[in-house]
């Protein structure tokens, strides 16, 4: 195997026995998951599944909650670290709802998403980087994030997260209240961004576009994973195509 090939089969997020609890409610209960360097895996699954509910658990984001597991980032324990730890160490997320600074310009925002960094000129080339794949905030550059289509402020927010150069990026609800036109498009994006080799972890409601941009895919109910496989696999399993594709199976 060639050092190429180690470097694409390393893990770069593995989970195990990961069990969350609010007071008496467990909200996750025993997940087990693993994300390998240069892949886009997503996490698929009802409202109230548990899906955001492990995400804040990698990033540390959780409100007050007893979390119980391994959770490991390139090799190392990374529970109970901080976000902004994590941002230095190459995490970053892009929330559900956005996030986006509203009194910032575009510009701004983009900057923030780089604090971490002190190398000017990488950031300053990294801003027209992501105008190119983002070319309406290139046009509206000097414009206040809050006055945006919810659309562009998706896509402000998936560019201030990329600005960190992040090893593994996770996303959490990209496509939650846009329009479908602008569905199809932040899902071109955000294969884009995987075919630059970028590692993406992907918690989506929406089942078939998800399944169709990812190499590998889980299934949450309940707190539980029920199913895993190759994103190819699940998008034609009868269970998942009737219970998130809306699409009857006969026996």
């Amino acid at each position: 195997m060639t050092q190429q090939d180690n470097r694409a089969a390393e893990t770069i997020l593995r989970i195990d026995d990961l069990r969350i609890a609010y007071g008496g409610i467990q909200a996750v209960k025993g997940v087990a998951l693993e994300v390998r360097r240069g892949e886009l895996v997503t996490l698929i699954g009802a409202n109230g599944a548990g899906k955001t509910t492990t995400l804040k658990a990698i990033t540390g984001t959780l409100p007050d909650c007893r979390v119980e597991g391994h959770i490991g980032y390139q090799g190392k324990a990374i529970k109970g670290m901080h976000s902004f730890q994590l941002v230095q160490q190459g995490l970053a997320m892009v929330p559900e709802g956005r996030g986006v600074f509203a009194r910032m310009t575009i510009l701004e925002n983009l900057a923030m998403g780089a604090y971490t960094r002190k190398d000017q000129a990488g950031v300053d080339a990294d801003i027209e980087k992501w105008f190119a794949i983002f070319p309406r905030l290139k046009e509206r550059a000097s414009q206040l994030a809050g006055t945006l289509s919810g659309g562009e402020q998706q896509m402000l927010a998936m560019a201030r997260a990329l600005m960190s150069r992040p090893q593994l990026l996770l996303l959490d609800e990209p496509s939650m209240g846009l329009a479908p036109i602008m569905v199809e498009k932040i899902f071109q994006v955000v294969r884009d961004i995987s075919a630059q080799g970028i590692t993406i972890l992907l918690v989506e409601q929406n089942a078939r576009l998800a399944l169709q941009a990812a190499h590998r895919g889980y299934v949450m109910e309940s707190g539980l994973i029920t199913m895993a496989g190759a994103a190819d696999d699940l998008l034609h399993n009868p269970k998942v195509r009737e219970a998130y594709l809306g699409e009857y199976c006969e026996p």
